[in-house]
């Protein structure tokens, strides 16, 4: 089976394609010189360059799309994008949480711990869940950081914990009891070879059943409430 995968949910675009899978190609865009994301200017042309490389549109089977937690522009540019193509190709589209993602790449070497992805949810907070290999022991939620640890401090057996929320709260995730992985090691990102893994064994879902996981409402919304309350 050949798989598309896509992820936004995050600062970098990332795009791949696996076959069985073996992976064809993979490529993450991080943002540009002013810190902003790349995600619009970026995201379709890789997508064509990675379809091409994998042999054309007539060799892919499925897309994966990211669902999130994650960006809120970044999420809806993602799925849009990949919903729009799979309607163009009439292909099947299947949603990855993209903690679930991430989590796949932490399973590779984790030695017996329990994975714990962490992205960073900007506010200080954090998206988190908990994974035993496929098994899924949290949902996804978002948290605190000293909430978050104490979850973590609840936990039987160790985790091994990365992402970039993982990186910004280090601190807490240790003293609880969690192994960061080192700063420099590619895990941190979410990988869209780990997308394409999920997605060939995920359920197909409808397009218009596919909708991003926010978790929370978004700034905008929040910003209106508040001036609400404003006398």
């Amino acid at each position: 089976m050949l798989v598309l995968g896509v992820d936004t949910a995050t600062d970098f675009a990332v795009v791949g394609a696996t076959a069985d899978g073996e992976l064809l190609r993979e490529v993450a865009i991080g943002p540009g010189p002013d810190g902003r994301p790349r995600h619009s200017e970026v995201l379709l042309a890789e997508i064509e360059r990675t379809v091409e490389a994998a042999g054309g549109w007539p060799a892919v089977d499925r897309i994966a799309v990211g669902i999130g937690p994650g960006s809120f522009t970044g999420l809806r540019i993602g799925i849009a994008t990949a919903r729009a193509l799979a309607q163009a190709h009439d292909l099947p589209l299947v949603p990855v949480g993209s903690l679930a993602a991430l989590a796949r790449g932490i399973g590779e070497d984790r030695a017996g711990l329990l994975a714990l992805p962490v992205l960073d949810a900007r506010r200080s907070e954090a998206f988190a869940a908990l994974f035993d290999r496929d098994e899924q022991l949290w949902p996804p939620f978002v948290a605190a950081p000293d909430e978050l640890a104490g979850r973590v401090r609840e936990l039987d057996v160790s985790a091994l914990a990365a992402g970039d929320g993982a990186l910004r709260f280090a601190a807490e995730l240790e003293a609880a009891g969690a192994t960061v992985v080192p700063p420099d090691d590619p895990v941190h990102r979410v990988a869209a070879r780990n997308v394409c893994a999920v997605g060939e064994v995920a359920p197909e879902a409808p397009t218009d059943q596919i909708q991003p996981l926010y978790l929370r409402p978004p700034d905008a919304k929040r910003w209106r409430e508040r001036d609400r309350r404003i006398p």
